[in-house]
């Protein structure tokens, strides 16, 4: 399920029925897609030794039950702060890209970008987390909605529209297609 969603925080308990959750948190951190995933365990084993342990193994944070909903909200948000920092900030920058979230205005270089208002929002997406493949499920949940039923093709026509814009004459194309996977935004290795 994780490497399905890609979630921004997993909270994770320690003792699930037929695993550990240190051996999950512990298997995170080893794949490249999801090692950067803020991991928080929730657990009942309360002791130092538990908290060093659960650490160790990876987690970003150790939270023992008993424990109240509030610090729970309290420790994933920030965890999303520490994790996601582009997500807090007024402009995001990727190579030679510039979105400022206050002006909604967006730049390549000295070239200002005139993009509709679903190109805005993707771009915004991809610049969140770039070089991060995304799906066309992914991006239409993140981007268009859940409630919102729309053809998982139409990601493709708006991938083409934001490439136009970005793509000026002598300009390298920074979406990369992944071929049975989905798009990101990345410089091309050479």
């Amino acid at each position: 399920m994780i490497k399905e969603e890609k979630p921004d925080v997993v909270v994770l308990d320690w003792m699930l029925p037929s695993i550990s959750g240190l051996e999950i948190c512990r298997a995170l951190r080893r794949q490249k897609e999801t090692q950067n995933i803020g991991i928080i365990i929730l657990t009942a084993r309360g002791e130092e030794s538990d908290r060093i342990r659960g650490l160790d193994s990876g987690a970003d944070d150790y939270i023992s039950k008993p424990f109240s909903p509030s610090e729970l909200v309290a420790r994933v948000g920030a965890l999303l702060r520490r994790t996601q920092p582009l997500a807090n900030s007024e402009v995001l920058k990727y190579a030679d890209i510039e979105m400022d979230l206050g002006t909604y205005r967006a730049r390549r270089g000295q070239r200002a970008l005139e993009l509709g208002p679903t190109e805005y929002r993707l771009l915004r997406h991809f610049l969140g987390n770039p070089q991060r493949v995304y799906t066309r499920e992914q991006l239409l949940d993140s981007v268009w909605g859940t409630e919102i039923s729309v053809e998982p093709r139409t990601v493709d026509v708006h991938i083409r529209r934001l490439r136009k814009v970005l793509n000026g004459p002598d300009e390298v194309d920074l979406i990369r297609t992944v071929r049975s996977a989905g798009y990101a935004l990345e410089v091309p290795v050479d």
